[in-house]
């Protein structure tokens, strides 16, 4: 990924705040057929291993398991907010038409080896955690326990777990860091009025 250092995000906690705010990530393999993608829900455990550890859960009939056993290198793409910003948001466009469209965005891309866990219990407590965690906001949270228990068991044998102990990280937060301040929140300011919150804060925050 081309990182301009005015792009570049190193602050761990941005880095992991992108993370759980947008836990579809892309893991990226290759293999004797070639580059591939998955999209797979990540849960993140930044206290295991020095960089956090990523775990997940695949369909047993996906092959990717088999095809990139423990131990193989892979990278996930988490993709945080983005939007399209037009020339006109910013007010020196209209003094100077030095201008051109762009795209504001935040990616985090992840690194390390991937560690095949074909392990029910494993998958259980992980899913448990997974549907804790993206069920809190609903009235009535669905738990595991409202289905009966040889549902979830045939659920259960249908999916392999895995986890990727992450050893490198690169974020990029393009956020118009090379623009006029008044130019960045002008533009930030238009994407609220369009219900980009995430990114607008994001604009307004950077450095």
């Amino acid at each position: 990924m081309y990182i301009p250092p005015h792009f570049a995000q190193t602050e761990p906690e941005h880095l992991h705040g992108i993370l759980r705010a947008h836990p579809l990530g892309v893991l990226v393999t290759s293999g004797a057929a070639g580059l591939d993608a998955d999209h797979v829900p990540f849960e993140f455990d930044p206290a295991r291993g020095p960089l956090g550890t990523l775990s997940a859960h695949l369909a047993r009939a996906n092959p990717l398991w088999q095809r990139c056993p423990t131990g193989t290198e892979v990278m996930v793409i988490f993709r945080g907010a983005e939007a399209y910003v037009s020339p006109n948001w910013y007010p020196s466009k209209h003094e100077a038409h030095r201008q051109v469209p762009t795209w504001n965005y935040e990616v985090v891309h992840a690194h390390g080896r991937l560690t095949v866990l074909d392990d029910e219990r494993f998958v259980r407590g992980l899913l448990a955690r997974l549907t804790r965690h993206h069920e809190a906001a609903e009235p009535k949270p669905w738990k595991m326990g409202d289905s009966a228990p040889e549902f979830i068991d045939e659920m259960l044998a249908k999916v392999v777990g895995i986890e990727i102990e992450i050893s490198s990280m690169a974020g990029k937060s393009k956020l118009s860091q090379n623009k006029e301040q008044r130019d960045r929140l002008h533009a930030a300011q238009t994407l609220v009025e369009r219900g980009r919150d995430e990114l607008a804060l994001a604009m307004r925050q950077a450095r």
